[in-house]
C-alpha cells in the first residue's frame, strides 16, 4: 500500500480520483468508456470483495462521486451501497460465553424488562424491548454480552446513521452534521465525500489559459501535519507548480477571527466558537436554544477568502484541508461568494500525482505570515489560546474562561451543560473531529504526532502577535492586489 496513506480504503479513494484527475486534465475523460479494470487490477488483494463483477459496480459509484456526485442529494456524503453489505446488523447480542450465573446482574441493569432466562439458564434478550443502549453489557462480568454496532455508528455521535431493512446503512438528513467521521470510520469504504476535484481543475485550466485570472489556494493551518514525507516549502511550490497564483495561510484569517471574535465574548459574556462549520450545524440542529450563542464571525477559510475578493474580486479561491463539512460551508449564501471551491487533503495528493510533480525534488517557497495563535487553531485549545491572547492585546480586562470540547460526543457534553446553566465556563471552542481539525476525515495520517507538529510549525512564526500578522496580511502585495 502507498505509505503516504493510513489505510488501503484511503488508497483505493486516491485511485479513483487519480483516473478521474488525470484524465479529466489531460481531456480524455469518457463518460462512456471509464478505466475501471485499470482502477481494480492494480490494488492489493484486500481491497477486492466477492467478485469483480461487484468491485467494478462499487468502483463506477465511486467516479460518480469524483464527479461531483448525485445532486439531488443534498448530502456531502454518500453511501455506496453495494459496498455496504458485509456489516452485522448492530444490536445487543448474549454470546456463549453467558455462564448461566445467578447474580443476574445483566438483567438488573437493564431498563426495559428486555432480559430473562431460559431452562439452561442463560440469558436471553427480547428484541422487540431492547434498545441497544449496552448497559447489560457494561455489567456482566464474563463479557458475554456483546454490544455490536456498525463501525459507521460508532463513528457517528449524533445517531445519524442507521441500518435499513435490507442492512444498507443509511443517512439521516436531518441529523447529519457533515463531520464526515463515518467517511473514515467505515473499513469498507462504503461512506464516501463527494468530490469537486473537477471544478478546481477547470479553474487552473482557465489560468493556463489566460495567465491574468488569479487563483488562490488558501491552505488550512493543519496542512503543517500532513505530506510527512516532503518539506511544507516543498509542497507549497508543488501548489505553484499545480498552477495556484498565490498559496496563503487560512491561519491568517484564524488571526482575524480570534481578534473579532475576543471583541464579541467581552461584548456578549458568553460564545460559542464558528470556525466549525459541522458543530456550527449541530448546535443549530440539536441546541436551537442556543444558536443566538454562536459567535457571528465567519470561520477563517471564510475571513481570508473574504479578504481576498475584496482586493481582487475576479480571483477564484480553493480552500484545501482535511475537511468534508467546509465543502458545506462553502456552499451556504453567507459563505459561496468568497469560496469557489473546497478540496481535501487527499485531492491536493491526487493533483500532484496527477501532473506529476515529485515534492521531494522541488526546492522550498514560503509561506506567509500567520501568527503562532492563528495557525494553532488546527488543533484542540488553540481557538480559545487565540481568543485569550487577543483580549490581552486589546488591553480588555475580561477573562476567558474556556471549555474546549474536540468531538461531538464533548461537544454535546458542553451544550447539555450550557443548556442547563451548568457549565463551568464562558467560551465554548467546538470542534467536530477528535483533537481538532488535524482529525478531520480527510486528512492525509491520521497520527498522534500531528498536534506537535502543529505547534512545531506554529513556532516558527515570525508574528508573535495577532495584530502584526494582520497588519502584515493587510501590507502583502500579493494578496492586496499589487505587484510584488
Amino acid at each position: 500500500m502507498d505509505k503516504r496513506f493510513d489505510t488501503y480504503v484511503q488508497h483505493l479513494k486516491y485511485r479513483v480520483l487519480l483516473e478521474v484527475a488525470t484524465d479529466y486534465w489531460e481531456g480524455t475523460l469518457d463518460q462512456k468508456k471509464r478505466k475501471i479494470p485499470k482502477i481494480i487490477s492494480p490494488g492489493p488483494k484486500s481491497t477486492m470483495r466477492c467478485c469483480i463483477y461487484k468491485e467494478r459496480e462499487i468502483v463506477r459509484e465511486r467516479i460518480e462521486l469524483a464527479l461531483g456526485g448525485d445532486p439531488e442529494n443534498p448530502n456531502l456524503l454518500e453511501v455506496i451501497e453495494p459496498a455496504c453489505d458485509s456489516c452485522p446488523f448492530s444490536g445487543v447480542e448474549v454470546t456463549d460465553l453467558c455462564r448461566g450465573c445467578i447474580a443476574h446482574r445483566c438483567e438488573q441493569a437493564c431498563h426495559r424488562n428486555a432480559i430473562s432466562f431460559g431452562p439452561d439458564l442463560h440469558a436471553r434478550i427480547d428484541k422487540n424491548l431492547c434498545v441497544n443502549c449496552g448497559l447489560c453489557a457494561a455489567a456482566c462480568p464474563f463479557g458475554a454480552i456483546a454490544n455490536r454496532r456498525r463501525p459507521c455508528e460508532v463513528s457517528c455521535k449524533v445517531n445519524a446513521i442507521h441500518a435499513r431493512e435490507d442492512g444498507i446503512s443509511e443517512i439521516d438528513e436531518e441529523k447529519c452534521t457533515r463531520c464526515g467521521q463515518c467517511s473514515y470510520a467505515c473499513p469498507f469504504g462504503a461512506i464516501m465525500d463527494k468530490s469537486f476535484i473537477t471544478r478546481c481543475i477547470d479553474f487552473l485550466k482557465e489560468k493556463e489559459a489566460d495567465p491574468s485570472r488569479n487563483v488562490y489556494l488558501v491552505a488550512a493551518p493543519s496542512i503543517s501535519s500532513q505530506f510527512d514525507f516532503a518539506k511544507l516549502g516543498q509542497v507549497i511550490t508543488g501548489c505553484k507548480k499545480l498552477g495556484f497564483t498565490h498559496v496563503v495561510e487560512a491561519a491568517v484569517g484564524a488571526d482575524l477571527v480570534a481578534m473579532n471574535e475576543a471583541k464579541e465574548l467581552s461584548s456578549k459574556g458568553f460564545l460559542t466558537s464558528s470556525c466549525c462549520p459541522a458543530f456550527v450545524r449541530y448546535v443549530k440542529i440539536s441546541y436551537p436554544t442556543l444558536k443566538d450563542k454562536i459567535s457571528s464571525n465567519y470561520s477563517p477559510m471564510a475571513a481570508i477568502g473574504r479578504y481576498i475578493k475584496s482586493t481582487d474580486p475576479n480571483a477564484k479561491v480553493v480552500f484545501v484541508g482535511p475537511c468534508i463539512a467546509k465543502k458545506m460551508e462553502a456552499m451556504e449564501k453567507e459563505v459561496a461568494p468568497y469560496i469557489d471551491c473546497v478540496i481535501t487533503f487527499e485531492e491536493l495528493m491526487v493533483l500532484f500525482d496527477a501532473k506529476k510533480i515529485d515534492l521531494t525534488t522541488l526546492e522550498e517557497s514560503p509561506l506567509d505570515n500567520a501568527s503562532y495563535f492563528g495557525r494553532i487553531f488546527a488543533r484542540s485549545g488553540g481557538v480559545s489560546e487565540a481568543v485569550a491572547q487577543a483580549l490581552k492585546e486589546q488591553g480588555s480586562t475580561f477573562e476567558v474562561k474556556p471549555v474546549k470540547a474536540a468531538g461531538l460526543d464533548q461537544c454535546k457534553m458542553a451544550l447539555n451543560q450550557a443548556r442547563s446553566n451548568r457549565l463551568q465556563g464562558n467560551f465554548i471552542e467546538g470542534m467536530a473531529c477528535p483533537g481538532g481539525c488535524i482529525g478531520g476525515p480527510a486528512a492525509l495520517t491520521h497520527a498522534t504526532r500531528d498536534a506537535a507538529e502543529v505547534d512545531m510549525y506554529a513556532k516558527s512564526s515570525k508574528e508573535k502577535t495577532l495584530q502584526s500578522a494582520v497588519d502584515y496580511l493587510m501590507a502583502d502585495p500579493s494578496i492586496a492586489g499589487k505587484e510584488e
